[in-house]
């Protein structure tokens, strides 16, 4: 069985620089327009590549299996976020108004792509059919996470206006899109160079976490943050990840999935994507409010990554 212990996963060292770096040296003033601005550049181009890697063959066969790929669809962008909405009126007593906000929309991303593939194969599950269903579900968040936050998340910070879609339309779609187009041109040259776009990715998503989190610093946030806040907001984030899974995996035995389809349907159900919801946050948030926005989905991110590794070799355990 192969190795995969969460601390080897670079994202995690990415994630952790990049929160660091803002505390301590945080992007203010001009400083922070031009790093926002070579963020939303990387985030064109990771989502040009997106566009690239995904044979479009393989949406249509995912497409076409309606049995796992409607549940899922219902499960990440319905049950999740209805789970975020409540954890979010709950955590709107004991947290800044902001963070409480952010459950709604942590609950409103889709689920990730390498990680819930690499969990599934470690697991003994249909990999195939994660691959597909992951990227199926990160191609549908691209439109929907956004207006889906925005009926959820209320006024305030959950308000998405014109300028916001077109730039959601801009950085996320039209360069997907474009990506998609020239896709049968280049997707045997990408294949030659995964290690790279992984650290694009990884690049990008760091970028887009210093440029929140650097936001937040200035706005105070180590002064509105009591330890029990840090409590409260870690207890919330376990409390979903543990009802995802739970339902996930209740959910794939009820629709009558054969085993190696349940398992890649709890992890590609349960994990939340921050490679999407990071660049999102940048495009949808001011720099003051995106990284409070974003607490909960960066430590949702890291408990999946610590659940998943035993949860994984015990589901190959039969």
């Amino acid at each position: 069985m192969p190795r995969l212990p969460f601390l080897s996963d670079p994202m995690i060292a990415v994630l952790v620089i990049a929160t660091l770096l803002a505390l301590l040296l945080p992007a203010s003033g001009e400083t922070r327009a031009l790093v926002s601005l070579i963020s939303n550049g990387g985030i064109f181009v990771l989502f040009l590549v997106n566009g690239m890697r995904l044979p479009r063959g393989e949406i249509a066969r995912a497409l076409a299996n309606a049995r796992y790929f409607g549940p899922l669809l219902a499960f990440v962008f319905g049950a999740m976020a209805l789970a975020g909405l409540g954890l979010a009126a709950i955590g709107g007593a004991l947290l800044p108004p902001l963070v409480a906000l952010g459950f709604v929309y942590l609950g409103c991303l889709p689920s990730t792509v390498q990680s819930a593939t690499s969990y599934t194969s470690l697991a003994g599950g249909n990999v195939a059919l994660a691959v597909v269903g992951a990227a199926l579900i990160n191609i549908v968040g691209v439109f929907v996470s956004a207006p889906l936050f925005a009926l959820l998340g209320g006024s305030g910070a959950g308000t998405i206006g014109s300028e916001a879609i077109m730039r959601i339309g801009l950085i996320l779609v039209l360069p997907f899109v474009l990506g998609q187009i020239v896709q049968p041109l280049v997707i045997g040259q990408l294949a030659q160079h995964r290690a790279r776009i992984a650290w694009l990715d990884r690049g990008v998503i760091g970028l887009a976490v210093y440029v929140a989190f650097s936001g937040a610093v200035e706005q105070g946030l180590a002064q509105m943050f009591a330890p029990r806040d840090w409590v409260v907001l870690v207890g919330l984030v376990l409390a979903l990840l543990a009802l995802a899974l739970t339902a996930a995996w209740s959910l794939g035995g009820l629709i009558g999935l054969a085993r190696p389809d349940r398992i890649a349907f709890v992890f590609a159900a349960s994990q939340k994507s921050v490679a999407v919801g990071a660049p999102l946050a940048a495009i949808l948030f001011p720099a003051a409010s995106a990284g409070f926005i974003i607490a909960p989905l960066l430590l949702y991110h890291l408990a999946q990554l610590v659940i998943a590794v035993p949860l994984a070799a015990r589901l190959a355990q039969g």
